[in-house]
């Protein structure tokens, strides 16, 4: 007993050392853009896999990264954490071009890049196949930091990652259909593969709209902002455990959840100061997980291995990207026919390269159970991909927008924001004083106050004025800013109905549709 004890301790130290290790690495590589400016160009997610290579090229490896890791303790809080911030008005304007990304795209990724390797590899189509459904889930976080950091369009973010989170979960099932057949545990029908698909889709949508639903109502219960804050992260692991077990896709689950919370829980259950500690909360633990992952993801690699297999690497990448054109472009076709709304064809071009693989791939590869003939064959030409795509195609995103003309202007509206928001500040602190009436304070001292406030609010205005005649497109901005503050009141009174009782249920937004119409309509 004595002696299972100092084993136990032994081992929770040395994963305790490890962590702490990898953790260190990760932060150093956080300062290194601080320090030399030229790292600045690099995402920082792109800049942990090119460290974590280079530990690996030396042979110093941080720590093993197993499926287990990856999926039951990475993912949730990555998923759960894009959900929370997807807005649903976003979401559903590009709903159906997402779905077809995420359903048809899967099935067009799996079956091109099987029948690639099949036909110029000459791999057998089982392990073509597995090989597939690895890598047809995309994993774009550096890719959307990129788009938030440079201004890209709300409407091209919202579909990169709408597309992953929907299609990580599509990914997950039809890799675990893949593994059951190559074992003799299913069968290659349709009507068995789309009972199965609706099955474990459905469950997962059931069971995580139930939690998110339940938490949304219990929270509406109290004003505790940490017991608010330490519910959303049971619910992201515990809402993934919990449909696993019962067969569903967690991913999916935690998905739904994730939405549910972030766009009507966080409304009807949380005051706006809490919101924003909850908010806060995930933007620190998805930094501290892809901080770790994308390191790790670099150090995992085995230069050896993938030059052994690099004519197999070679020709997955090339029905990789020739697959997901084909997705890209016929399924943005086919949505402008259901929707009547056309992607230009700059973004089409955009999402295309920008499909990039990641953790969801590797751990799917090293999920293949170790009977299976080719499994070392599998994960060393996963790995091979995703390195490529975080690497090239990860690192010429930026390039790549630039020559479409779609790189916004975050600068210009940052620095637009700045000086609006430092008008509304000294506007209310003239409203104060003004409304001021303290016994000792001289008449003359108010009056100098507020002539130096006054003086400072016009310089304020001169430039607002002149940013906006310099840049008119600003105009836009700050009508697209004001509506969705309009929006934010009208969903934060609601709530406050709810909260206080004279409401059964929070209401439907209405103003949505109204503030979206234009002046002559």
């Amino acid at each position: 007993m004595v002696m299972e004890s100092a084993i136990g301790e032994e081992i929770i130290t040395t994963n305790l050392k490890q962590f702490l290790l990898v953790l260190s690495v990760s932060l150093g590589v956080a300062t290194l853009p601080q320090i030399f400016s030229w790292f600045r160009h690099i995402p920082y997610t792109l800049l942990l896999v090119i460290v974590g290579s280079g530990l690996a090229f030396v042979d110093v490896r941080l720590v093993t990264l197993s499926p287990e890791l990856i999926l039951f303790i990475f993912l949730p809080p990555l998923l759960f954490e894009a959900a929370w911030n997807l807005r649903w008005a976003d979401l559903k304007r590009n709903f159906v071009t997402i779905c077809l990304y995420a359903v048809l795209g899967v099935v067009i990724s799996i079956a091109g890049i099987a029948i690639g390797l099949n036909q110029l590899a000459g791999l057998s189509l089982s392990t073509a196949l597995l090989i597939g459904a690895s890598l047809s889930a995309t994993d774009p976080v550096s890719v959307t930091a990129l788009f938030r950091e440079l201004g890209v369009g709300k409407g091209l973010t919202t579909m990169m990652e709408g597309e992953s989170l929907f299609n990580d979960g599509m990914a997950v099932v039809a890799f675990s259909f893949l593994v059951a057949l190559s074992l003799g545990n299913a069968e290659f029908a349709f009507q068995p593969v789309v009972v199965q698909l609706f099955t474990v889709v459905g469950i997962g949508v059931a069971v995580g709209g139930l939690i998110g639903f339940g938490i949304s109502y219990l929270t509406q219960r109290f004003d505790l902002p940490m017991v608010e804050q330490s519910l959303t992260l049971v619910c992201a692991y515990g809402t993934y455990l919990i449909i696993e077990e019962l067969g569903g896709s967690g991913v999916i689950g935690v998905v739904t959840t994730g939405l549910i919370l972030g766009n009507f829980g966080s409304r009807i259950g949380m005051n706006p100061r809490t919101r924003v500690i909850v908010s806060e909360f995930w933007d620190f633990l998805a930094f501290f997980v892809n901080s770790i992952v994308f390191l790790l993801i670099g150090d995992q690699i085995h230069f050896a291995i993938l030059g052994e297999n690099l004519q197999i690497i070679a020709v997955t990448v090339a029905a990789m990207i020739l697959m997901r054109a084909v997705a890209i472009y016929l399924l943005s076709n086919l949505s402008a026919v259901i929707t009547k709304y056309t992607i230009p064809l700059a973004e089409q071009t955009v999402l295309w390269w920008g499909g990039v693989r990641g953790s969801v791939s590797i751990a799917l590869a090293l999920s293949v159970p170790i009977g299976l003939p080719e499994r070392e064959k599998i994960i060393a030409t996963v790995f091979g991909v995703v390195l490529f795509t975080l690497l090239v195609q990860g690192l010429s995103i930026k390039p790549l927008l630039q020559k479409l003309n779609l790189l916004g202007d975050a600068p210009l509206r940052q620095r637009y924001s700045e000086l609006a928001t430092r008008h509304v500040a000294l506007e209310r602190v003239l409203q104060h004083l003004q409304a001021d009436t303290r016994p000792g304070i001289e008449p003359e001292f108010y009056r100098y106050q507020e002539t130096l406030i006054k003086g400072e609010i016009e310089n304020l205005q001169i430039k607002i004025d002149k940013l906006q005649d310099e840049y008119p497109n600003l105009r836009s901005f700050t009508s697209e800013q004001f509506r969705e503050e309009l929006l934010a009141i009208e969903a934060d009174t609601y709530a406050e109905f709810v909260r206080s009782g004279r409401l059964n249920t929070e209401l439907a937004p209405m103003l949505e549709d109204v503030l979206q119409k234009s002046p002559g309509d």
